[in-house]
């Protein structure tokens, strides 16, 4: 542990227990104990006897097996078996420092595989570090015609090209598997800018959330402007735009590999499901209540039944797109 205090046996004194600071340091202590308590742990004897394990390792299979059929006779898993199947999935190292920028991080995501970390920095720099490398820096970008900050990075199925978005209606594309490793705008590399405004439509709005599709042929945005919009990169073109909700759209995606659902989070605090192949592209097929404030993020398992959602209550929620919101509860 971090913290060098020194407690007496007889608990903090009265100075102590007024001192915010102070509380709050053994609550950290406290949280550390019990994070190295539970990576620590064994199972419950009552378990092992069933298993016939004696002190011999138990895989997380045997343990669900165990539950499933009840060998135990608890028809559960008990605190110390939920523990210990847990420490073998719980990071036990770090964290350590990647890089050292001057200037906040805003936004962060691994591809799918895991082996390339891009982040995007409030001073217009986007950085991508090779994970299978020691974090070695892949791609060093320095962005073009932000505003504010770089609000999302979308990387393409293909890992061949990223995507990335501010506060305005443009997003930029760049190749980021040349043999550039420094990435100008326009000066030392192309980042084509994809233009999501309408041509009779004069104001601006900011874009909070890119995705691509799962084949790489399209984009699709939520922004300020209450909509969601689709980009067709072979066409060159917006193709489609739903008025999607009635506050900031801050996140959009894909439901899986056809690209015909979509998944959309607003801070309206509503969910809402999106199916392209229904004539009426203005109503969702369905909505998702149940977050308290505005959802910032939403994930798909990819197989059009599941996804997440992150929102701004301090809430994560796993919804099932089967079992839809009524017109009473939304």
């Amino acid at each position: 542990m971090c913290s060098k205090r020194k407690t007496c046996h007889g608990g903090p004194s009265q100075q102590e227990q007024d001192s915010p600071a102070v509380a709050n340091e053994v609550f950290v202590i406290d949280e550390e104990v019990s994070h190295l308590t539970r990576l620590k742990s064994e199972p419950s004897e009552r378990t092992r006897a069933c298993l016939h394990a004696g002190k011999s390792h138990i895989s997380t299979f045997k343990l669900l097996s165990s539950r499933e059929s009840n060998r135990s006779g608890f028809g559960r898993f008990s605190s110390a078996d939920c523990s210990y199947a847990l420490r073998k999935h719980l990071p036990v190292r770090g964290p350590w420092c990647v890089d050292n920028m001057d200037c906040a991080a805003y936004i962060s995501q691994f591809s799918s595989d895991g082996s390339l970390l891009i982040a995007g920095f409030r001073g217009g720099r986007i950085r991508i570090y090779n994970a299978d490398k020691k974090w070695k820096i892949h791609k060093d970008i320095t962005c073009k015609s932000l505003r504010w900050t770089v609000s999302d990075i979308a990387l393409s199925p293909d890992q061949q090209y990223l995507a990335y978005s501010s506060l305005s209606p443009t997003v930029h594309i760049v190749n980021v598997q040349n043999a550039l490793k420094q990435s100008h705008a326009n000066s030392t590399d192309i980042h084509e800018g994809l233009n999501f405004s309408a041509a009779d439509d004069e104001s601006s709005f900011g874009i909070f959330s890119i995705k691509f599709s799962k084949d790489g042929r399209e984009i699709a945005v939520g922004n300020s402007n209450e909509s969601i919009c689709i980009y067709d990169l072979g066409a060159n073109k917006v193709t489609e735009r739903i008025q999607a909700h009635v506050a900031d759209v801050n996140a959009v995606t894909f439901a899986d590999e056809s690209s015909d659902v979509l998944y959309s989070g607003s801070d309206d605090s509503l969910c809402k499901v999106w199916d392209r192949r229904c004539h009426k592209r203005t109503k969702p097929v369905g909505v998702l209540a149940g977050h308290l404030d505005g959802v910032t993020f939403i994930d798909s398992r990819g197989d059009g039944h599941y996804f997440i959602s992150n929102c701004k209550d301090q809430t994560i929620k796993l919804w099932d797109i089967r079992k839809l919101s009524s017109a009473t509860k939304e």
